[in-house]
Order: C-alpha cells, then structure tokens, then sequence
C-alpha cells in the first residue's frame, strides 16, 4: 500500500522527526511505500495568494475559491500544488505528522490544506438536489483513502478531557479530523497523541515508539471514527440533523453514528423534497 505522511516540524531531531523516521521505517519494513512531505524541508509556501495560480492577470481582483477552480480544471496550479495533489491521489492512506500549536496545526501545515484542497479537487465536488449538497463527508475525491493524526501535546492528559480546562481533544480535533480529513472523503482513523511531549525522556522513548508500531500496524485495519455521511440521510435539505437522531447527545458528537442507528438512513421521497417536507 502506499503511504503520505505530511510533516509539520521545522526541528529534524524533535520528537516528531523522531516519529516520522519511525513511520517511515516502520511502514517500509511492513512492505508500504511511503511518501514524504518534509514542509519545513520544503520550503513549503503558507500563504493562499494569486502566486497559486500560473494565469491569474496582474492586477486583477482575486477570488481565491472562483481562481482554484479555473486554475484546477485548466491544468494552470502552481507546480507545488499539483505535486502535492498527485501524493494524495498516489496514496492509500495519509499521516498528519506535526505538534499541536495553539490548540491546531501549525501554520505551515494549514496553508499546504489551504493551496492543495483546491476547488475541484477537494471541495466543489458533486450536483447539488434535495438533500444532497455535493460529494462531500465520506464522499468526494478522496475517497477510498485512511488518515491518521500523529500529534505531540505539551498538556496533561486530563486538561484534554470533556471537564478538562483546554476542552475534550476529540473537539479540538473535530476541526481537522470533519473538516480536513472527512470532508474530502477520506475515513479519519482515531488519534494517536502523545501528552507532555517536552517532558518525554530518553527511558520512555522504546515505549511510545511501540505504541506507535501498534498503531501503524493497523492502518488498514483499524476501525476509523464513525463519523455520520452527509448524503448517508441523517441531515434535512439545511444539511441540519434530523429528529430522532443524537438524542440525549450535544456538540460534535452528534456528528458520530449512535448504537443502533444504520450508516444510511431512508432518504425523504422526492415529491417529499418538493413539497418542503
């Protein structure tokens, strides 16, 4: 199988360096050939701006959304963009290497999803009819494809905890994990974080790097997060939840199938999506 990992560190011997030689030996030694993207390596441009785009007239107001779409389909992305799109179509499943800054991603790693999650290509995908608003949460271009988060947390366990001071990880990452990795199709397999990172000692070290094999070991096989399909009939024609379901259950959990409840729900007849009901 092949494997992307995309790497957010600007420090080669950090402990998320660490963890990307570790994913990269590790996965090769299980037989996967695996990919880098080294963004700090790199040189990777952050910021989304008309330099995206090979004939974006000089002086013209940008539109950044209308722009990433003509630049998509008309084969006129930057050389950096299209790269980075083909890693994802090459891949099988996709590693998000990098440290939780600021309660997110670092910059760097947010403007690689910002310029190569082009319209077209991860967002814009799909007709538009009743309840179906595009190809998109658990459908798209993407589809097919597992990402994993491997992240370093400075924080204590139980600040990330639903009473935790910094909230439950599992809606700080909701962002990331729905937004990023589901949006475009991809199945958002569970987190594999690392807490008080810049406390981790030498001695700990051969522990975390096996928990982390375990982890890899299961790439393919591990259940991903349940997240609910947008076009699975859960969400109204506003794309809002319907009755009956989630009951009991608040904030971004609602977005997870429930015991009992089927991935695809009926779908409202469409005499039903004509009359509004």
């Amino acid at each position: 199988m092949n494997v992307l990992i995309v790497y957010a560190h600007p420090e080669p011997r950090s402990l998320n360096g660490s963890l990307k030689d570790l994913a990269v030996s590790h996965l090769t030694s299980l037989g996967h050939e695996v990919r880098v993207s080294d963004l700090y390596a790199m040189n990777w441009k952050a910021t989304a701006d008309a330099g995206d785009f090979l004939k974006h007239p000089e002086g013209e107001r940008l539109a950044y959304a209308r722009a990433s779409k003509h630049a998509f389909t008309g084969g006129t992305q930057s050389a950096d963009v299209a790269a980075e799109q083909e890693k994802l179509l090459w891949a099988d499943a996709v590693i998000f290497q990098f440290p939780m800054w600021w309660f997110s991603m670092p910059a760097i790693l947010k403007g690689w999803v910002d310029r190569v999650f082009a319209y077209g290509f991860a967002y814009g995908v799909g007709a538009h009819g009743g309840e179906r608003w595009g190809d998109r949460y658990g459908e798209g271009t993407l589809t097919g494809r597992r990402a994993m988060l491997s992240v370093t947390i400075g924080g204590r366990p139980p600040h990330y905890t639903d009473r935790g001071v910094n909230g439950a990880l599992d809606d700080l990452l909701f962002p990331i994990q729905h937004g990023i990795i589901y949006y475009p199709g991809m199945e958002a397999l569970p987190p594999f974080s690392l807490y008080m990172s810049d406390r981790l000692t030498p001695e700990q070290w051969p522990a975390v790097a096996e928990d982390y094999k375990a982890r890899l070991d299961g790439l393919f096989t591990d259940a991903p997060i349940p997240f609910r399909r947008q076009n699975g009939g859960h969400y109204d024609t506003q794309q809002v939840l319907k009755p009956g379901l989630a009951v009991g259950t608040s904030g971004t959990r609602i977005h997870l199938l429930h015991a009992g409840e089927p991935e695809q729900a009926p779908l409202a007849a469409p005499r039903d999506i004509a009359r509004g009901l």
